[in-house]
């Protein structure tokens, strides 16, 4: 392959590949427009100088290896690239130097700049002599310091991520005014404060807004109102002392995954709630939320992720909750909910954790019988006739939930395995959802 000139495309993603191939790479005189090494057992420093030789190269990933060391700047002489793919190692160097360094022959055509899950440490420097970048990752790394206004001269920024860094100070309207195309904004785990005026209309639609440990509080943030198209939100441990409003159940139709855990939530869940039929994911936890669950929640058949734990919840649990086939994780512990649970093909799926801590709560898979259901004395023949039946239908129940949970499993993490960008997303999603459990807990 070393004298092919008509190669365009090379993807060794995902094999066994060591850092010798680096080697054989370092001279290819092709026309090769994009290479990926993902996923290898790449280890020790890029070679400096690495690509330089690569005249046409646009697309470099070297992401979810083992490699060590400063990003060398010979990469920024790479004139052609435009997409830049280093997440998942073990990569170390100021970030201001490799700024710079990509600043030089290609600054008006590099698009993509992933450095997530490394070691970059230092302050962030202007950011805006890269200004033609569509999507930044600098996400969990060791940068510190304040959010440089220069930040909000990137113009053509679609996605930026700089959450699980250490960095302070304030972020205003001034970083985000100029921002018309972002769709993608995730600070989260940082020690930011968030100051927007009250009548701050942001010039962008965000798709995915990710905002978990800054300082939004104590109001709800009323600019929310003015985005149509949310999909994502986490706004969780954001110190937010107040109710969630109506207006904001009411535009966010399109939203399938939502973190609000971890404030003060005051008020009640509103029956909006059973009309976002796209909803996947809700965790509404460790809030001060009072009053009846919505009986409509039913009406969230694509629901498989429900936290409301830890809250002043009371009434009983809605019966339309056993109807939702799809959900596999559910807490309703800590709470004043009473009565019975509901039977139904997935309630008594979940342990008693799932519904412990609500004094009144009743019936399976708690131990607590519920008043009247006491079970009456039979002669031995018939409770033996009685506990087979029983054993049975629970092996076939319990078998063909098993069957259920195994085939979807393994069709949604196969796929996701075989697609690089759901791989890479669904990979940090656990990262950030241990941090985010640790977090609560603290």
């Amino acid at each position: 392959m070393n004298s092919s000139s008509s190669l365009d495309i090379l993807d060794l993603s995902y094999n066994l590949l060591t850092s010798a191939i680096f080697h054989w790479i370092f001279n290819f005189t092709t026309n090769l427009h994009s290479l990926d090494l993902d996923g290898n057992l790449l280890e020790g420093p890029i070679p400096n100088g690495f690509g330089t030789e690569m005249s046409s190269i646009e697309v470099l990933s070297l992401s979810l290896n083992k490699l060590q060391g400063e990003v060398p700047a010979s990469l920024g002489n790479i004139c052609t690239l435009r997409e830049l793919y280093l997440s998942g190692n073990n990569l170390s160097g100021e970030l201001s130097r490799i700024v710079q360094s990509f600043s030089r022959c290609n600054r008006h055509i590099f698009q993509i700049l992933d450095l997530s899950y490394n070691q970059i440490a230092g302050a962030l420097p202007d950011l805006s002599i890269l200004s033609s970048l569509r999507e930044l990752d600098l996400s969990n790394n060791q940068l510190i310091g304040e959010m440089p206004k220069g930040i909000g001269l990137m113009y053509e920024l679609e996605a930026l991520y700089i959450d699980g860094n250490s960095l302070e100070g304030d972020i205003t309207e001034w970083h985000l005014n100029n921002l018309s195309n972002l769709k993608v904004l995730d600070l989260s785990d940082n020690s930011l404060s968030l100051k927007f005026g009250t009548t701050w209309v942001p010039p962008f639609q965000i798709q995915r807004l990710g905002l978990a440990s800054c300082k939004l509080g104590p109001s709800f943030p009323r600019w929310l109102q003015t985005q149509r198209y949310l999909s994502f939100i986490d706004i969780s441990d954001a110190g937010i002392n107040d109710t969630v409003p109506v207006w904001f159940w009411n535009k966010i139709q399109s939203i399938s995954e939502m973190n609000m855990s971890c404030n003060n939530l005051i008020g009640k869940i509103p029956i909006e709630l059973g009309q976002l039929f796209g909803l996947v994911s809700l965790n509404l936890s460790r809030n001060n939320l009072s009053g009846e669950i919505p009986s409509d929640i039913g009406n969230l058949n694509s629901l498989e992720f429900l936290d409301l734990s830890r809250n002043h919840l009371s009434g009983r649990i809605p019966s339309s909750l056993s109807q939702i086939d799809t959900l596999g994780v559910l807490d309703l512990s800590h709470n004043s909910l009473s009565g019975k649970i509901p039977l139904g093909t997935q309630l008594q799926t979940f342990g008693p954790s799932s519904f412990e801590a609500n004094l009144d709560l009743c019936g399976k898979p708690l131990e607590k019988i519920c008043p009247g259901n006491e079970t009456p004395i039979k002669p031995q023949g018939a409770a033996a006739n009685d506990i087979d039946e029983e054993s049975v239908f629970y092996g076939a129940f319990y078998m063909s939930i098993g069957i259920g949970i195994f085939t979807g499993f393994w069709g949604l993490i196969g796929s996701i395995l075989l697609w690089k960008p759901w791989k890479n997303a669904y990979l940090k999603f656990l990262d950030k959802l241990t941090v985010k459990i640790v977090g609560c807990l603290r």
